[in-house]
C-alpha cells in the first residue's frame, strides 16, 4: 500500500505575478511621492531634500509631471486591465528616467542619492521584463 502527499506547490507564473505586482506598487509609490512633493511641497521643504530643485525650477515641475504619469501608468493600466501595454511602456519611461537621474546626480556630485536611482532603475527593469513576456506592445 503506497501514500501518497498531495504537495501544494505555487506555479512559478504566480510567483513571478506577485513580484511584479510588489515591484509596480513599490515604484509607483515612490514615484507619486515624489510627485507630490514636486509638484504640490512647499519649496522649502523640497529644497531641504532636493538642493537642486531650486535652481532648476522647470526641471522640477517637468520631473514631476514625469513622476506622477510614470506612477500612475505602472498601476492603472494593469489594474484595470485596460490598456495593460501601457504598463511595460510606464516601466520602459521609469527606466529611462532613472538613467539620467542617476547621470544627473553624478554630474552634480551628489553620489549619495544614485543608489537609490540604481534600486528603482532595476525594479523598473524587472517590471518591464516581467509584463512585456505577458503583454504585447504592439495594438493586435
Amino acid at each position: 500500500m503506497t501514500t501518497s502527499a498531495s504537495i501544494s506547490v505555487t506555479p512559478p507564473r504566480r510567483l513571478l505575478n506577485t513580484g511584479l505586482w510588489g515591484a509596480q506598487l513599490v515604484v509607483a509609490l515612490f514615484m507619486l511621492f515624489g510627485a507630490y512633493m514636486k509638484l504640490a511641497a512647499p519649496a522649502e521643504e523640497l529644497a531641504k531634500m532636493m538642493v537642486w530643485a531650486t535652481q532648476y525650477p522647470a526641471l522640477k515641475t517637468f520631473t514631476g509631471i514625469v513622476d506622477l504619469l510614470g506612477g500612475l501608468g505602472l498601476l492603472l493600466p494593469a489594474l484595470t486591465r485596460i490598456q495593460p501595454r501601457l504598463t511595460v511602456l510606464a516601466a520602459l519611461g521609469t527606466i529611462a528616467l532613472q538613467v539620467l537621474a542617476f547621470a544627473f546626480h553624478g554630474s552634480r556630485g551628489e553620489w549619495p542619492a544614485t543608489p537609490f536611482n540604481v534600486i528603482l532603475l532595476a525594479l523598473a527593469a524587472f517590471i518591464y521584463w516581467g509584463r512585456s513576456k505577458a503583454v504585447p506592445i504592439t495594438p493586435r
